[in-house]
């Protein structure tokens, strides 16, 4: 199965703290943000991946090149115009040679999880689309996602500002190819245009209790990268135990 990550966004907020650089580059200890989650795919087996680029889209592919000293082959699909979430997804779909499903992965957050497991909920599920979700303390940065007793999504709440707790999406999804039909050509947002309108072919919420973090923020980037040590673990946990060793 490929896996497809969303590495072509402006990066606005972040600008304050990495004005010239993008955002997945973001360096988090030793190693990009990026390739934090290279590693987390490599070391569960994914070795193709697709990566979505855009702005500043030189530095990403410079950094990464074929994927070779990661082990996995990488390809860029690379827009000439932002594109958005679901957008970017669409215009990669040249890249993906599954007839059935695919990954695909936020490039600006971090969620640890079994990703196999996430594939096999899927193929449980049926729907279109099974999405990694956790809770978190504080969601007013978040958009809330609501689910059923079958852990089928039933809505999404927009971002309210109340620093209450909530169910969020993880950035982490298992695709059917059948949404790209719903996806318009153009820019789009996966969050906005396309899951709200497929919820009723099946949208399913796979629930995380591990480590999740985003760089959206100056707030949130300075604290990932005081984690960086926790990250790297939570991305390749079976190294790290025979390093004790």
């Amino acid at each position: 199965m490929s896996a497809v990550l969303l590495v072509g966004g402006l990066g606005t907020r972040l600008r304050s703290a990495l004005p010239s650089t993008p955002k997945p580059l973001a360096p988090i200890g030793n190693v990009s943000f990026l390739q934090l989650l290279v590693l987390q795919l490599r070391s569960q087996g994914f070795r193709r991946l697709v990566m979505c680029t855009g702005h500043m889209a030189d530095q990403i592919e410079e950094e990464f090149g074929d994927g070779h000293k990661w082990d996995v082959a990488i390809s860029y699909s690379r827009e000439l115009r932002p594109l958005g979430t679901a957008g970017a997804v669409k215009f990669a779909a040249p890249y993906l040679l599954e007839r059935s499903g695919f990954l695909v992965m936020n490039g600006d957050s971090f969620l640890e999880l079994d990703l196999h497991e996430l594939i096999r909920f899927h193929g449980e599920s049926g729907g279109l689309v099974s999405m990694a979700v956790c809770k978190v303390k504080d969601a007013a940065r978040y958009g809330t996602v609501q689910m059923d007793a079958h852990q089928r999504v039933v809505s999404f709440r927009e971002k309210m500002g109340n620093q209450t707790p909530g169910l969020i999406n993880g950035g982490v999804y298992v695709f059917d190819r059948a949404v790209l039909q719903y996806i318009p050509e153009g820019p789009a947002s996966l969050e906005k245009d396309v899951f709200p309108r497929i919820l009723d072919h099946g949208v399913y919420a796979f629930e995380q209790r591990g480590m999740f973090i985003d760089i959206g923020t100056p707030e949130n980037y300075a604290r990932a990268q005081e984690l960086h040590r926790s990250l790297y673990k939570a991305a390749l946990p079976r190294l790290c135990d025979q390093g004790r060793h």
